[in-house]
């Protein structure tokens, strides 16, 4: 398991390279809610989200154990692959990221975009297994997107710098999780700094992986890709690394589709940016969370992406949701 000086020493190794993203609140939403929720923007970080952290503290690492790389690969439905990919370009490094067909049509040519081969594959099944063979290459180095220390270590870099700049008692930080990685790194900046704040995850209930173990205290295994909105939480399971945190967690909640379209509409039009569905679905959770608390409550949320195309920009705006404005009881 990592630690806090992992996550510091990770905070050094980025800090040139990454965007100082800004923790920003909407005095309307706070009003309506009757609680403060401070948003941590990782939808405007480089590749427009939290996973070019993860990247780019697991090249450098690479970098200083390994002589020669030939080429580092990936397997990703999409942020992360850009992560690798962006990153490889800044240490001059070949990168091939292995996708599903299905990823997001503008990740997918983002990645390429940074200067990476992109191989596609029908199922993630298939991704995975790809990127294992190539792996076994001499000279060809592997980032997986979330079970490897130096990835986890970088994700936990955006809670850190997050609670440094709210600089006040937090009551509980909230993050998406997928295959774990931002919420474990979450977990140990939260547990250094603010010791007292409890440390939630949200998952779409149409893949409730991590979210059975966290409750049954064994990894649980999805059959196939989920069929979501949030496409970055579409992972099979978590991983062995990811697992020894999330099972440190305070609580976990698990959210419809519904609630995420309302809330990717209701963020963007408050917060007046592109939140990705996955950071949106985030906000019921807090909801869940909030119905359960007799006093005013300070959160953190870390707004992990804002990358979605065009055809997912449709399918969430097909309804206006935002004819009745939020609060705690919505979807309850």
């Amino acid at each position: 398991m990592i630690n806090f000086n992992d996550i510091q020493t990770a905070q050094q190794r980025i800090n040139a390279h990454i965007n100082d993203t800004p923790v920003i609140q909407s005095a309307q939403l706070n009003h309506w809610l009757g609680h403060q929720i401070f948003f941590k923007a990782e939808c405007l970080q480089k590749i427009g989200a939290f996973k070019a952290r993860g990247g780019c503290n697991a090249v450098q690492v690479l970098c200083e154990k390994h002589a020669g790389i030939n080429r580092v690969v990936a397997n990703s439905s999409g942020n992360h692959a850009q992560a690798v990919a962006w990153s490889a370009a800044q240490f001059n490094i070949p990168a091939t990221i292995y996708m599903p067909s299905f990823a997001s049509k503008v990740k997918a040519q983002a990645t390429r975009s940074y200067g990476a081969e992109v191989v596609l594959l029908d199922k993630r099944q298939q991704v995975d297994a790809a990127v294992a063979t190539a792996a076994q290459e001499d000279g060809v180095f592997w980032i997986p997107p979330f079970n490897d220390d130096a990835v986890i270590a970088g994700q936990g870099t955006a809670a850190l710098e997050a609670l440094q700049q709210v600089n006040q008692d937090i009551d509980a930080v909230f993050a998406p999780c997928g295959g774990g990685g931002l919420i474990s790194g979450s977990l140990v900046a939260t547990r250094a700094l603010q010791p007292k704040a409890q440390v939630i995850a949200v998952e779409p209930a149409a893949g409730d992986d991590a979210y059975r173990s966290f409750h049954s205290g064994e990894i649980q295994r999805l059959a196939d890709a989920p069929n979501t909105f949030a496409d970055g939480a579409m992972t099979l399971s978590v991983g062995e690394k990811t697992f020894a945190h999330i099972k440190q967690l305070d609580d976990f909640f698990v959210v419809d589709e519904a609630p995420m379209a309302y809330w990717t509409q209701w963020l963007q039009h408050l917060l007046k940016m592109h939140v990705e569905p996955t950071s949106a679905m985030t906000m019921d959770g807090v909801c869940q969370w909030l119905r359960g608390q007799m006093q005013p409550k300070k959160v953190l949320v870390i707004l992990s992406g804002g990358n979605i195309d065009a055809q997912m920009m449709q399918r969430l705006w097909a309804e206006d949701q935002l004819t009745e404005v939020p609060n705690v009881q919505r979807f309850s």
